[in-house]
């Protein structure tokens, strides 16, 4: 299972670039860059925070869950 950042898809919607999220934000362009292709490893609490704040956005639209099942079916299924 891999974890993927939609970041990159979202700033698309709202035409920012990494320069607009770094101001809006005040995160790092480095942090921006990173998750906007995806090549982030971790992520802080108060980075998603700020995103899906900016974003107006829970944190499953600004990441998924790939190549597994549904987080509630894990549980009690065999």
């Amino acid at each position: 299972m891999a974890v993927t950042c939609k970041l990159s898809t979202l700033m698309g919607e709202y035409r920012f670039s990494t320069q607009d999220v770094h101001e809006k934000t005040g995160l790092s362009r480095n942090t921006v860059s990173n998750l906007y292709y995806d090549k982030a490893t971790r992520i802080d609490f108060s980075t998603v925070e700020k995103l899906c704040a900016l974003f107006e956005c829970d944190i499953g639209d600004l990441f998924v869950l790939e190549n597994g099942k549904p987080i509630h079916s894990r549980r009690g299924e065999s």
